[in-house]
């Protein structure tokens, strides 16, 4: 094989191209993503390998590409899946500078090479969406640990049951287009006029008229 490359699905469904081993392959393989067409793109579709040993009889099916492919000096090009289970996460594209079949032990070792990096790639997009979901949970948790001091101020300063206070808290920053997390930031470190908080409804203590 002249060169090789991984084209992979991202999570939006777009494709698109992580690595490649030359320049000509990185510019092929890109090509072939834009104008959504070659072996690579029809492996992706259907999860099966594509192969076309000669580009000067076969590259009809991809004209495109083919044209691509000849003028960055490749004469055949073969896709295989990255795939786990029915899961399709791109493919592994193999360029050659010379017409040619993938045999049955090449093939073999291809899709072996393409299953260990599609179970690297997940794992990699696992551990990432674990440290993006523990970041998120974080952050929910430190919103509400100030929102609920916010709470115990106003509910202090204005005689108010902590519900109330939430509630306060909730419709000020609505109508002033503010994140309840900022404006709780905002009235723990004293930068919010308690005063201005319009508090809904009797205060705990008044009777209602």
């Amino acid at each position: 094989m002249g060169a090789s490359g991984v084209i992979l699905r991202a999570p939006d469904g777009n494709l698109e191209v992580l690595s490649s081993t030359s320049r000509q392959a990185d510019l092929l393989e890109q090509f072939a993503v834009q104008v959504d067409s070659g072996p690579c793109i029809d492996c992706v579709r259907t999860g099966m390998p594509v192969s076309c040993a000669d580009l000067a009889t076969d590259g009809p099916r991809w004209p495109r590409f083919t044209a691509a492919a000849r003028e960055c000096g490749f004469s055949s090009a073969h896709a295989i899946p990255m795939r786990l289970r029915k899961e399709v996460i791109g493919v592994l594209s193999l360029l050659g500078t010379e017409p040619g079949a993938l045999d049955d032990e090449r093939l073999a070792l291809g899709q072996a090479l393409a299953d260990v990096a599609t179970i690297a790639i997940l794992q990699h997009r696992a551990i990432e969406h674990g440290q993006q979901l523990s970041t998120q949970l974080q952050t929910a948790l430190d919103s509400r640990v100030v929102i609920e001091q916010a709470k115990g101020i106003l509910a202090q300063h204005g005689s108010l049951t902590m519900d109330e206070a939430f509630t306060a808290l909730r419709d000020h920053a609505r109508s002033h287009s503010q994140r309840l997390a900022t404006l709780a930031t905002s009235v723990i470190a004293g930068e919010t006029d308690l005063d201005t908080i319009r508090i809904p409804g009797p205060r705990r203590g008044e009777r209602r008229p």
